[in-house]
């Protein structure tokens, strides 16, 4: 089977699974803004309800900073004349409808290390209720970032506070050393 089919396979894959936005590669900020106007336009255009557009794109937009800043699929450029070097990281991100329910679906390769505390701190949003998860996002943002944080540490939180149909996980193994992480939110 040539390219072609199998770029047509996977169009045709994502239409009937009701994808309106698939995105995979490196992903940069610049890529983030950029996607970002064109899916408020887009999710004007069709008529998306206001309250769950600006979830979905809050939502889009805490998934893809995941990506940039803690993928492990990482291209690195040491630059010649400098000390600093430039990273693009790998991933993908999509937004679907299934049973008049909008999703964001994202994922990136991470550490096995990583995986325990991914589970345990995903696990325990998961089961938390409105007043939980604001108490906890609250208390997040008093303390320091966590140890490896490259944010304030309220990503997930964020993204369970604003996916109103919840929000499911699932690692896949790759090597011995990674795991595909993935993370699908219902707004």
């Amino acid at each position: 089977m040539s390219t072609i089919d199998n770029m047509h396979k996977i169009q045709e894959q994502l239409t009937d699974d009701d994808i309106i936005f698939y995105y995979s590669g490196y992903i940069t900020e610049d890529i983030l803004l950029s996607v970002g106007k064109i899916l408020k336009k887009k999710m004007e255009m069709v008529k998306v309800d206001r309250k769950a557009s600006r979830a979905i794109f809050a939502i889009f937009v805490e998934e893809v900073q995941n990506i940039i800043r803690y993928s492990k699929a990482v291209l690195t450029y040491e630059g010649d004349d400098t000390d600093e070097s430039d990273e693009l990281r790998h991933g993908f991100v999509s937004i679907g409808k299934k049973e008049d329910r909008y999703f964001v679906c994202c994922g990136n390769l991470i550490l096995n290390e990583d995986v325990g505390r991914l589970d345990e701190y995903l696990t325990k949003i998961k089961n938390l209720d409105a007043d939980g998860l604001k108490l906890i996002y609250k208390e997040t943002l008093k303390k320091q970032p966590p140890e490896g944080s490259k944010g304030a540490g309220v990503g997930f939180v964020d993204i369970a506070r604003r996916a109103k149909g919840g929000f499911e996980f699932k690692f896949k193994d790759v090597d011995n050393l990674h795991k595909f992480f993935y993370l699908k939110a219902y707004a």
